[in-house]
């Protein structure tokens, strides 16, 4: 790879509010044409999930929720909305913990993180969204729509924010990749000092979709954003790369 001496961020202005059924992709088009700019080759566009689950339907309205003795159990003692805690228990293969008023979960995917993805932020009262059902397929079905549009290569990454078991705060992190190879192995190059590399693997697809949250923020209403200049491996991908397996996990 060669090394980049500049990345450049641009968050993608005036997307409208996305519903069930839209084409999500032709809305991105629109509104990069719409501000003035355009993709080049080997541009990377981040899209925070939140967007992707809106226009795949990936929403539930919690007066629907029947919830079951176990999560009425749980949100009586912590002052939850048992309804919540009930969509949470439906979108885990397992729970991690349960306890403190905290659920993490693993997810159907193989994620670990708070609530199983289940989220009510930035939707209305009594809506949650859940994660993409595949956020990978989700990504390639962008990103070719996008290369059609604008006749060049790029590569998407479908973001989320998720928590860090040692560290306060949180980040953006890829839950979805497409035309990009989510991590760097640098093993057996050497380093300045002339010593082999042994364990250094970075998750690059982690920290572009971090990067790009520094314009997304929670609140300034930009779910796109184009980053430029980083020179990754183009390829057919997969974010399951990014998913420690069972056997090397020394927290699990």
């Amino acid at each position: 790879m060669r090394q980049p001496t500049e990345l450049r961020l641009i968050g993608v202005p005036g997307m409208p509010e996305v519903k069930a059924g839209d084409a999500l992709a032709s809305l991105i088009a629109e509104s990069v044409r719409r501000a003035g700019l355009r993709l080049v080759e080997g541009d990377v566009v981040v899209i925070a999930q939140k967007i992707v689950s809106k226009a795949e339907g990936r929403t539930v309205q919690l007066d629907e929720i029947e919830p079951g003795e176990v999560a009425r159990d749980w949100a009586a003692r912590y002052d939850k909305d048992a309804r919540m805690v009930e969509v949470v228990l439906r979108e885990s293969r397992r729970i991690v913990r349960m306890e403190r008023g905290i659920l993490i979960a693993e997810t159907h995917h193989g994620f670990i993180c708070a609530n199983a993805g289940v989220d009510a932020s930035n939707v209305a009262a009594d809506v949650v969204t859940l994660l993409p059902e595949d956020a990978d397929q989700s990504a390639r079905s962008i990103q070719s729509e996008l290369e059609r549009e604008f006749n060049v290569r790029v590569a998407v990454i479908i973001s989320d924010t998720f928590g860090r078991p040692w560290r306060e705060g949180i980040t953006n992190v890829a839950i979805g990749v497409a035309g990009i190879a989510p991590l760097i192995d640098y093993r057996g190059q050497l380093d300045s000092h002339g010593r082999p590399l042994k364990v250094t693997v970075i998750a690059i697809a982690d920290e572009l979709a971090s990067a790009a949250e520094l314009l997304m923020q929670k609140t300034a209403g930009v779910p796109v954003v184009i980053i430029r200049g980083f020179d990754y491996t183009a390829r057919d991908a997969s974010v399951r790369e990014l998913i420690r397996l069972p056997e090397t996990d020394l927290f699990r």
